[in-house]
């Protein structure tokens, strides 16, 4: 119970620093810890999901803190290697870089958070919202909305991207010719990818 009581305090303190962040504040938020970038492909014609992340991910924050997401958030991003890419599976990660990354523009993968936006506040839930992440892959650019939840200092956002929207759609033949029989002839092109962090906030002088 008292666990609880005391979840219930952090989330609605949080809800407030946002609110009054603008205002002179009633909390310093900052990034603490890794980021990481995850993923979720589709095979199959029953559509069956293959996930992993990537080991080698640069992150740049916007600022180490500020008084609401958008002022540590906004503007943040990443670069992500691909060939470190990690489905904890040695045979599968080579097939990835090697019929699939590689037949890429850059071997690398960017993104950057452009806009955030929280949903209306519910006192005792989990903080939500939407934010706007431009990804540039195989030389392509596109805003990507992605779903937030945070939640006892977790941040969590999860967003869709369509391969054919990045031009890629000669990877997605390779990679679907090299794992054909694996895959049953099919390689789906939307992929489900991951944003996480982790943010502390401090209680300030509200003066």
């Amino acid at each position: 119970m008292i666990k609880f009581f005391i979840s219930l305090f952090l989330v609605a303190s949080l809800s407030s620093a946002e609110e009054m962040g603008t205002k002179g504040g009633s909390c310093i938020l900052s990034q603490d810890g890794p980021v990481s970038v995850s993923w979720k492909a589709y095979k199959t014609p029953a559509k069956l999901s293959v996930g992993g992340t990537f080991d080698s991910v640069k992150y740049t924050a916007n600022a180490p803190k500020g008084n609401n997401f958008r002022e540590i958030l906004v503007g943040s991003s990443v670069i992500i290697d691909t060939a470190s890419v990690n489905s904890k599976n040695n045979d599968r990660n080579v097939k990835l870089v090697k019929f699939f990354f590689e037949k890429m523009s850059s071997k690398n993968i960017t993104a950057k958070i452009v806009d955030i936006k929280s949903d209306k506040r519910i006192r005792g839930k989990a903080k939500t919202g939407v934010m706007s992440v431009a990804v540039t892959m195989n030389g392509v650019t596109k805003n990507v909305p992605m779903k937030y939840v945070f939640n006892n200092g977790d941040f969590n956002a999860i967003g869709s991207i369509d391969l054919l929207d990045f031009s890629a759609s000669k990877a997605l033949s390779s990679i679907n010719k090299a794992c054909f029989d694996l895959h049953k002839g099919k390689t789906w092109s939307d992929v489900t990818i991951g944003f996480q962090t982790n943010i502390k906030f401090e209680l300030c002088n509200t003066k």
